[in-house]
């Protein structure tokens, strides 16, 4: 599969409960480190706040993830946070939720309600687009095979992500989406004068 979804554009939602509130960021993130510093950036702006609790899924597959209820219960907070990111079936993205306590404990089950239905809100207030996994795939062709390269490539849709001349012919590097990559690379091997790229 070479499709994902992925959090485009941000949300924000508001879900009070017995007076608490919980204020909720979705937001694209394409490493742990923006994922944080995302996270970082809500502890500073709201820095009277309780609980700021936090997931995130990286990877075009979501397979890197990680959740945390900043004091919150053991699993009462991070993981119900994640488990809307699974939901949506969204990855590159991160929620955090911004707790202010009311007065009155909710409990775990309640918590878990709490930061469920928070992030949820705010997944739904994001814009979530689908994008393609791609791959490059490099090759070096003589000058008068830089036609017949580029030909075939657009037979499988793939677009020039990088082009550099030499004196004897042309390094070209093509985008193409991850299900053709392979079909792509054996096609241009079969052109004899074509040299497949070190490290492709």
């Amino acid at each position: 599969m070479d499709i994902y979804r992925t959090l485009s554009a941000p949300g924000e939602a508001v879900y009070t409960e017995k007076r608490s509130k919980f204020l909720a960021f979705a937001a694209h993130a394409e490493t742990a480190e923006e994922a944080l510093a995302f996270v970082a950036a809500l502890r500073r702006k709201y820095y009277d706040a309780r609980h700021v609790c936090w997931a995130y899924a990286l990877g075009t597959d979501g397979a890197e993830s990680r959740s945390n209820d900043d004091g919150e219960p053991g699993g009462s907070a991070g993981k119900p946070i994640l488990g809307q990111l699974r939901s949506a079936e969204v990855t590159q993205s991160v929620v955090a939720v911004v707790r202010y306590f009311g007065g009155v404990k909710l409990g775990t089950g309640g918590l878990a309600v709490a930061y469920k239905t928070a992030a949820a809100e705010a997944i739904a207030a994001a814009t979530v687009e689908e994008r393609t996994v791609e791959a490059d795939v490099s090759v070096f062709a003589p000058f008068t095979d830089v036609d017949v390269c580029l030909r075939t490539a657009r037979g499988f849709d793939a677009t020039i992500a990088a082009q550099d001349y030499t004196a004897e012919g042309c390094r070209i590097t093509f985008r193409v989406r991850q299900s053709r990559e392979t079909a792509l690379r054996d096609t241009l091997a079969k052109v004899y004068t074509l040299k497949m790229e070190a490290g492709d």
